[in-house]
C-alpha cells in the first residue's frame, strides 16, 4: 500500500528538497500538495521525480477553485494530480444555517463538476466545523454533502474526532463518498501540549489498524494521507507514523 504525507505538515521545515527527500528515504512514494509549494509547479514536479514521489493529490483553496480553476488545474496538470480538494472555508465566509451549507454544497458541487470534466476527482476536505450543530440540531457536513451528490469526502479522521462525531458512523453512512482519508492521531491525555494536542501515528488515541481496514473494506479512498498540523520534529512524526501504518 502506497502511504502519502501531506506537505502542510513540513511547512516549518523547509527546504522543500530536504522535506522531500527525507521522505523518500522513509518510503513514502506519494505527498499532498497545498498552496506552499505551488509557486515552481514545474521545478517542484522535478524534485518529487527525483526522489520517485507522486504527488496524486492536492489542496486549493475555495477563493482560487472559485476565480481561478483554470489556473488550479493547471497546477494540477502539471504535478500529476488525480485528486484536487478544497480543504477549508474561512470563518468570515463560512455558512451559519442549514440554507447556507446546502448553497456552499451546491456551489462545491458545480465546481466539482468542472473539476471532473478535466478528468480530475473533487473533493471536500473537513475540520471540526462542519460536525457541530446548527441551531436546529442538523450537522453542516450532513447538508453540504446532500447537496452536492457527486462529491467526494477526503475524511480528517482527527477533526471527526474533535467535532465531537463518530467516524464508524459517518463512513458507514458515507462509504461510497469518501476518496482520500487524513492519517491523524490525536494526543493521549496530557501529552502533545507543545503540538496542539496531536500526535504522531499509532502513538495517540485513535485505533487507526482498525479504521485502515475498515476504509479499505467499506469505502473507495485511495490515498492515506499521513497529516500532524503542527509537529515540533517533522521527521519524527513522519518516521514514526510510516513505522505505525507499514506494520498493520
Amino acid at each position: 500500500m502506497d502511504w502519502s504525507f501531506q506537505l502542510y505538515s513540513a511547512r516549518n521545515f523547509k527546504p522543500w528538497s530536504q522535506v522531500v527527500e527525507t521522505l523518500g528515504k522513509l518510503g513514502y512514494s506519494q505527498v499532498e500538495g497545498f498552496g506552499g509549494v505551488y509557486e515552481d509547479p514545474e521545478g517542484f514536479r522535478a524534485l518529487l521525480d527525483r526522489n520517485g514521489i507522486a504527488m496524486p493529490s492536492g489542496h486549493f483553496g475555495f477563493a482560487q477553485l472559485n476565480d481561478d480553476l483554470d489556473g488550479a488545474l493547471s497546477i494540477a496538470k502539471t504535478l500529476g494530480m488525480k485528486l484536487v480538494a478544497c480543504p477549508h472555508i474561512d470563518v468570515a465566509s463560512r455558512p451559519t444555517d442549514v440554507e447556507g451549507w446546502k448553497r456552499f454544497g451546491e456551489q462545491l458541487g458545480a465546481i466539482g463538476k468542472r473539476v471532473e470534466a478535466e478528468g480530475y476527482r473533487f473533493a471536500w476536505h473537513n475540520h471540526d466545523f462542519e460536525f457541530q450543530a446548527l441551531a436546529d440540531g442538523s450537522l453542516p457536513q450532513t447538508h453540504l454533502l446532500d447537496a452536492a451528490p457527486d462529491l467526494g469526502w477526503e475524511m480528517d479522521v482527527a477533526w471527526v474526532i474533535k467535532g465531537g462525531g463518530s467516524v464508524d458512523m459517518w463512513i458507514d453512512k458515507y462509504a461510497d463518498r469518501i476518496v482520500a482519508v487524513h492519517v491523524k492521531d490525536i494526543a493521549k491525555n496530557g501529552e502533545g501540549l507543545d503540538e496542539d494536542g496531536w500526535s504522531d501515528v499509532g502513538h495517540g488515541t485513535v485505533d487507526w489498524k482498525a479504521l485502515v481496514r475498515k476504509f479499505r473494506e467499506k469505502t473507495p479512498a485511495q490515498y492515506f494521507i499521513m497529516e500532524q498540523d503542527n509537529p515540533n520534529d517533522f521527521e519524527r512524526f513522519a518516521r514514526r507514523s510510516i513505522e505505525t501504518v507499514q506494520a498493520f
